[in-house]
């Protein structure tokens, strides 16, 4: 079977519109996208990270956290900062924001002083990951280049954010897949899950854990997270997902595993016999690993769905549309 040139050419034509449309959205997003229009907006937002983070070290969980709950409801569109409107169901309200999701009041503040030098340049998407990057390192964890170009979405997705976040009580084959569907590999999924070396839990998210007596669990340890989350009531009560270096982003989360000791159970089904255990065995041995691993999994995390060039706008209030 011959094909003439002409059809060649148009076949060659089609598979050059594909893979443009396929990188178009990575390649939009840049590292020097403000060199020009608002050079010292990364300055500006690491000042704000740096007051907030030096006031309270959790803050920084709260950061990171921040920033990945909005990337996996639609795409990192700064959708979980809107408020709630007529018109808008928040991100905020959802279950596994309610009462938890933090850092809100941090990212105007850094938005507000942005907008002082350079009104409407800025997004709140992007100075959500600039944050994130910017917490990592006021904790000890690594840094990373953080390709900036996003836009601010003008919804957001209640629903999305009920469905597509992971839970605490997620079986592993379950966080794998809710990361795949993101464009995230298992790999990448350990990597994230080390962010839970920094922050805390309210007790009600571990509470079944610490009582179940299952042998996936340090008797003592649990003993130790009673005393502070009883059977019932106090569900509010705050434990540190890592004991041993609770205000360091560092590898300790996965030595504990190894030592049954993650405080949720969707921390410890990673060391549970299955496709996970050696990865988190090379993390609790490497730092260099982890770190680096961790850098390029909120890379990639950073890139999901983004809004650029025409589409998004550019809030001025990241908490509402314009």
């Amino acid at each position: 079977m011959s094909i003439s040139t002409n059809s060649f050419a148009a076949i060659v034509a089609v598979f050059s519109l594909l893979l443009l449309s396929s990188m178009q959205c990575h390649a939009q997003l840049s590292s020097t996208f403000y060199d020009r229009t608002c050079p010292n907006a990364l300055n500006t937002i690491r000042t704000s990270v740096r007051q907030a983070v030096s006031s309270e070290r959790r803050m920084a969980a709260s950061l990171i956290r921040l920033h990945f709950h909005d990337c996996f409801v639609q795409g990192c569109d700064a959708s979980i900062l809107l408020d709630e409107t007529p018109t808008i169901v928040s991100e905020k309200t959802a279950l596994p924001n309610l009462g938890s999701a933090r850092g809100y009041g941090i990212i105007e503040d850094a938005k507000r002083e942005v907008e002082k030098t350079c009104p409407g340049v800025v997004s709140c998407a992007d100075i959500l990951a600039v944050a994130a990057r910017d917490a990592s390192t006021l904790v000890g964890g690594p840094s990373w280049t953080v390709k900036l170009g996003r836009r601010d979405s003008t919804t957001a997705s209640h629903t999305l954010a009920e469905t597509d976040l992971p839970g605490p009580f997620d079986p592993l084959d379950r966080l794998i897949s809710g990361f795949a569907n993101k464009g995230l590999s298992t790999r990448d999924m350990v990597a994230l899950s080390g962010a839970h070396s920094i922050g805390q839990a309210q007790c009600f998210l571990f509470r079944d854990r610490i009582y179940s007596n299952g042998t996936d669990i340090d008797a003592g340890f649990a003993s130790t997270r009673r005393r502070q989350c009883p059977q019932e009531d106090q569900n509010g009560n705050l434990a540190p997902l890592d004991l041993v270096t609770p205000n360091q982003l560092d590898n300790t989360y996965f030595k504990n595993l190894i030592q049954r000791k993650g405080l949720l159970q969707s921390d410890q089904v990673l060391l549970g016999g299955g496709s996970t255990d050696s990865i988190v065995s090379e993390y609790s041995n490497s730092p260099p690993a982890f770190a680096s691993d961790f850098a390029a999994a909120m890379i990639r995390m950073g890139d999901i769905s983004p809004l650029t060039g025409q589409n998004g706008i550019i809030r001025t209030v990241c908490g509402s549309i314009n």
